[in-house]
């Protein structure tokens, strides 16, 4: 009966497998063989939950602050001067879940002990809190003053991180500095006007906490000495994985003059990086299953060379040499199946606790996040300990044949 050989198999391995006085060096490489597999699926486990909080993370971050589609000049030149109807024409497209208008460019800002350089983005307060977080996340302040039409000097937001910077505080008067401001005939002129720091917003990624500035779209134009234009529109919609689809979509509705920008495309290196990241992870620790392999390899061949007489006295009893190479096949699957248990549960557990604890802390200012994140997967819990366990198998396949080649009559002869 098939379950009584498969019974049978699975006995005489796990007898082969257990330590025994004259044989304990095969049961010390048994344990390493372990140990080996183990050790791999633990750090892939690891590895590709960094690479996966990393990712979540900054993608989390990113869209936070960003829209999911800008629409832009192909050739920037005067601005979007129809921004209004455009906007509402936006908004009637399919899987368009907000759009709102939006002038950015880059500004100096003076007032506190050390001025910095800074992207000033005007907005419309409502429309924008539908598009971005960033102003949802006040720390300290409010948005009154930009909602105030007649606010004099008008309000600004600046990030937690700029105000470590530059010791700017909350209500504090600065002044904003546009290189590129008022048209003469000499050229562009710098322009300046007053601002008071309304709010403090923190978003937890350093790069916008740390540049980013937020007013109204009427302050910034006349900062920058423009008319009632802005230079892009955002878009959030239904679905990011369609975000390219859907920006072709929004091409055709604004007409041959503009052009759409993703998320992806705005963070395309960043992105490609950390793919490549998780692709070198993969196959460096992934080395370490190599090594497993060859550990279960040694261990296989020594114990056919140990259990030559056993293997002899089996095959006379009636063993058929399928049921042997299934022994030692049975064998080296039991070495994957235990180690990537093993593996598997301290993997999840430390990353686990490594997330919850933050047990790794970061530069922020290099890494635009304070800790390492550890986001393990689920579908990591099967595609891991399955390529372990193959891994296990292809090393048995050559000892398992070995032990089918032995001759019970020439073996037992001399016993």
């Amino acid at each position: 009966m098939p379950g009584v050989g498969a019974r049978f198999e699975l006995f005489v391995a796990r007898r082969y497998l257990q330590a025994h006085r004259k044989e304990k060096v095969i049961s010390i490489i048994t344990v390493i063989s372990i140990a080996g597999v183990a050790a791999g699926v633990m750090a892939l486990i690891i590895g590709l939950a960094v690479t996966t909080g990393f990712r979540n993370t900054l993608q989390r971050n990113l869209l936070g602050a960003m829209a999911n589609i800008n629409v832009v000049e192909k050739e920037p030149m005067y601005g979007i001067e129809n921004y209004r109807d455009m906007v509402a024409k936006l908004r009637k497209l399919p899987h368009v879940t907000a759009v709102a208008p939006a002038l950015e460019f880059e500004v100096y800002i003076y007032g506190g002990p050390q001025p910095t350089g800074a992207a000033l983005k005007g907005v419309d307060i409502d429309e924008e809190l539908t598009i971005s977080s960033s102003l949802g996340r006040l720390k300290s302040g409010s948005l009154d003053r930009l909602r105030d039409p007649h606010a004099d000097p008008p309000g600004l937001l600046i990030g937690a991180r700029m105000v470590e910077d530059t010791g700017m505080i909350l209500n504090s008067r600065v002044r904003v500095v546009s290189p590129g401001g008022n048209l003469t005939i000499f050229g562009p002129r710098s322009s300046e006007r007053p601002f008071k720091v309304s709010g403090i917003f923190e978003t937890g990624f350093f790069d916008f906490d740390d540049k980013w500035t937020y007013t109204t779209i009427p302050a910034a134009q006349k900062t920058l000495g423009v008319g009632d234009v802005v230079n892009q529109i955002e878009l959030n919609v239904d679905d990011l994985s369609r975000s390219s689809e859907i920006a072709k979509e929004v091409e055709k509705a604004v007409g041959p003059k503009y052009t759409t920008t993703t998320w992806q495309e705005r963070n395309k290196q960043l992105l490609g990086a950390l793919n490549m990241e998780r692709i070198v992870t993969t196959i460096t620790i992934g080395l370490i299953e190599l090594v497993a392999a060859l550990n279960i390899f040694i261990t296989l061949v020594m114990m056919v060379m140990e259990k030559y007489r056993d293997i002899a006295v089996l095959m006379s009893m009636g063993a058929r040499r399928s049921q042997i190479r299934r022994i030692f096949i049975t064998q080296g699957v039991l070495i994957g199946v235990v180690g990537s248990g093993i593996g598997l549960v301290v993997g999840y557990t430390l990353s686990y606790f490594a997330n919850r604890y933050r047990w790794i802390t970061l530069p922020e200012a290099i890494y635009s996040m304070s800790f390492v994140p550890f986001e393990p997967r689920w579908v990591d819990a099967v595609w891991v300990p399955a390529a372990a366990i193959l891994v296990s198998f292809l090393a048995t396949l050559y000892p398992a044949r070995k032990a089918t080649m032995i001759a019970p009559a020439e073996v037992l002869r001399y016993e």
